[in-house]
């Protein structure tokens, strides 16, 4: 694995679930939040920055291996990415269009 490559493991068996890169793999295009999101990572101390990245970097978050695998196929066919991230007890969805125009961070209940 080269220096730019993580494996990200499941934490209770240690199987690796993605692979994600330190390397953009798509344009986040305008990158915009609902009141919930910003409400969200404001009182959790967190710049959005760090979840636009991991998304935009292939680290998709708490979602299924499956979905991950269904995220790198959007990459390559230029459809809609979706990643979800635990804040504390709440949930962050990250949601980047398929035509790469933007990028919006939301919550579940905001969708």
């Amino acid at each position: 694995m080269d220096k730019d490559t993580h494996d990200k493991s499941n934490s209770t068996s240690g199987t690796p679930t993605a692979t994600f890169t330190t390397t953009q793999l798509f344009p986040l295009g305008a990158v915009v939040a609902t009141p919930g999101a910003l409400d969200l990572l404001d009182r959790n101390g967190i710049n959005a920055t760090t979840y636009l990245t991991r998304h935009q970097c292939g680290d998709f978050g708490t979602i299924c291996p499956d979905d991950a695998q269904e995220n790198m196929t959007a990459i390559k066919y230029r459809l809609r990415v979706i990643s979800a991230y635990d804040v504390g007890t709440e949930r962050l969805w990250v949601i980047t269009e398929a035509d790469r125009s933007s990028t919006t961070l939301l919550l579940p209940s905001e969708y």
